[in-house]
Formats: structure tokens, sequence, C-alpha cells
């Protein structure tokens, strides 16, 4: 975020603090993929004739075609079809600049999309009036996913499903930082045990 802030002020464009947070949360602190979409931003705020940029611009101009992939995931692996799941991790994959080795962003995502719908299914939202009111700033999600997210968290009838599932992801995140020999191997092993039943999803234990 510093980052994003200091090189957009040296450009004369003055990133809000909830844009800049959502630059970096939705591009999983990938900072060559950083770098190119704050250039995007920039081309985006000079056509606009703007010296600011604010959130919404951010969910409007970066990555959406990335954050519905995303989306699309999620959707498979709350309706428990590990198939379709499997695939669409391999397209966002292959679609990544990164290859493989974005797959640490790939975990971060998916474990922001857990915490949202875990909230979501907490508060018991039914509309994005109410999704809005619950999600603070910078934790918010892209507009074209509101209801989406909504009827995904609305699948999860046991809170406690979401919970083992954010277990599972970090337990993915902290294997994935341990350098393992096929980082996609983890990753594929994490959307199949997310999108197995509830009584799969407990993580295995640590040796």
């Amino acid at each position: 975020m510093r980052w994003v802030l200091r090189e957009s002020s040296a450009k004369g464009v003055t990133f809000t603090d909830d844009a800049a947070r959502e630059l970096v949360d939705a591009l999983g602190a990938e900072m060559l993929t950083i770098a190119s979409e704050l250039e995007k931003l920039m081309i985006y705020a000079g056509a606009m004739q703007q010296t600011k940029v604010e959130l919404t611009d951010v969910e409007t101009m970066v990555s959406a075609a990335k954050q519905r992939s995303l989306y699309e995931l999620t959707d498979a692996i709350s309706l428990k079809d590990a198939p379709r799941a499997l695939a669409l991790l391999h397209g966002l994959l292959n679609a990544s600049e990164g290859g493989e080795d974005a797959a640490i962003g790939q975990v971060f995502m998916l474990a922001k999309t857990f915490r949202q719908m875990l909230v979501l299914n907490e508060k018991k939202v039914t509309d994005q009036r109410a999704m809005w009111q619950v999600l603070w700033p910078g934790f918010r999600v892209a507009p074209f996913a509101a209801d989406a997210l909504i009827a995904q968290a609305r699948r999860y009838r046991d809170r406690s499903e979401l919970t083992r599932g954010m277990r599972l992801i970090a337990r993915a995140d902290l294997e994935l930082r341990s350098s393992p020999a096929d980082k996609r191997l983890v990753l594929e092993r994490l959307v199949l045990r997310l999108a197995g039943k509830a009584r799969d999803l407990e993580p295995e234990p640590v040796g």
C-alpha cells in the first residue's frame, strides 16, 4: 500500500487509502501485476481528468475478469461441484502472468472471499443493502459479484463449514510458503477439499 501511495503521488495522482488497499488486496500483493494495474489506473485518471483515484475506480478498472473467475470458482466450491471448481482453478492459474508463482495470491483471494462469506453468513445478509452495511470499506465486494456472493454465503447452512474451510486455506498458505515441489498440486488439493462434503473439510493433522 505504501508503495502504491508513494508511486502515484510522485506522478501527480492521489490514491485514497481504501483505493490503495483494494488494489493490493485484489491482486494478492503480486508486485509486478500491481505495477501494471497502477499504470493502467494512471492512464484512466488522466483520461477522466481527475487527480484522485477512489475505491470505486479500482473496483471498476482492476482485473474485473480475474475477479469474476474467482467468484465463479467460489460458486463451484459452494455448490460442491469439484470438477468445475478444479477446471476454474486451472483457468485462473493459466491466465495469471505469474503462473504457478501466483499460487499465494490465489490463496489470499480465497481467504478474503471466505472471510466475506463468513461475515455475510453470521449477519444473515440477504440483499445488497444489508451487505454494504456489514462489510467495511476495503473489505467490500466488487459490485458485479454482490448478489452471487450473498447466494454463495447462504449455501453454507452450518457456519462451522466456513471456518473449517478457512483453516484449510490457512494450511495451504503455510504449505505454499514452505516452497513445495509443486504449488499447483497444493492448490488442487485445497480446492478439492473445499468442494468436498463437510466431513472431508477437516485439515490433516500436522506431523
